[in-house]
């Protein structure tokens, strides 16, 4: 069974392992130990695994305990944003580990080649409207970001997904840099932490386990999207 180790202690549990947390809710569990976990403190159990309908939970679930009340997920979009989700998960979010995980030079190709032509096609539809699905950020937004903070300083050289840099593309460079910027967001990403556990864990595609010291990306830099407002 996999460990993935946190940085800090779970204040909630006293666990210092998500394995740990896997077990509380089955002492028999021998599957795998993935993230996101959403626990439930008065059952104390795990409520969810599957990042999607996390967040979807999170959305709309617990509207009645806080004041803010935005709808990631809006019934005017959302055919359309379940059609964004859909390509960018098969294309873009999954597409980095079938490049990266290909154990042949078809598999590998294809993967990148239809990885490259879905981010085409991103930064195409970005050149005209600040967000993926009209005029306000929505859940297809966040599902993208996942990978695009993560692209360069990782899949880019990993994975293999070397045709170009996410900072390569006009549009979704900037589209990325305007999410990274909402403020809350830039204290979730930590690229230390992301370098070290996608070079230190994947031995069978990075075998030595040397992370590298690159690249120094600028997310801070001011964008242009807001000429969409």
């Amino acid at each position: 069974m996999g460990i993935r180790r946190w940085t800090r202690l779970d204040t909630t549990n006293g666990k210092s392992t998500l394995a740990d947390i896997y077990l509380l809710t089955d002492l028999h569990y021998t599957g795998r130990v993935t993230v996101p976990v959403l626990w439930d403190k008065k059952r104390r159990t795990i409520v969810n695994n599957e990042s999607s309908e996390i967040i979807r939970m999170l959305n709309s679930a617990f509207e009645a305990f806080t004041d803010v009340h935005t709808d990631y997920y809006p019934t005017e979009l959302r055919t359309e944003i379940d059609h964004i989700n859909d390509m960018v998960y098969r294309d873009v979010n999954n597409g980095v580990y079938r490049a990266g995980f290909a154990t042949t030079q078809t598999a590998y190709e294809e993967a990148a080649r239809t990885l490259f032509a879905t981010l085409d096609w991103l930064d195409e539809r970005l050149s005209a409207q600040r967000y993926l699905v009209g005029r306000r950020v929505t859940e297809a937004d966040w599902r993208l970001f996942t990978t695009l903070v993560r692209f360069d300083a990782v899949y880019y050289s990993h994975f293999k997904c070397n045709l170009r840099l996410i900072a390569d593309y006009s549009n979704l460079w900037s589209y990325l840099r305007d999410l990274y910027q909402v403020p809350g967001v830039p204290e979730t990403v930590s690229f230390d932490h992301i370098q070290r556990h996608y070079y230190g864990s994947h031995r069978n595609v990075n075998p030595t386990g040397i992370v590298p010291i690159g690249p120094l990306t600028d997310f801070t830099h001011p964008h242009d999207r807001g000429r969409f407002s």
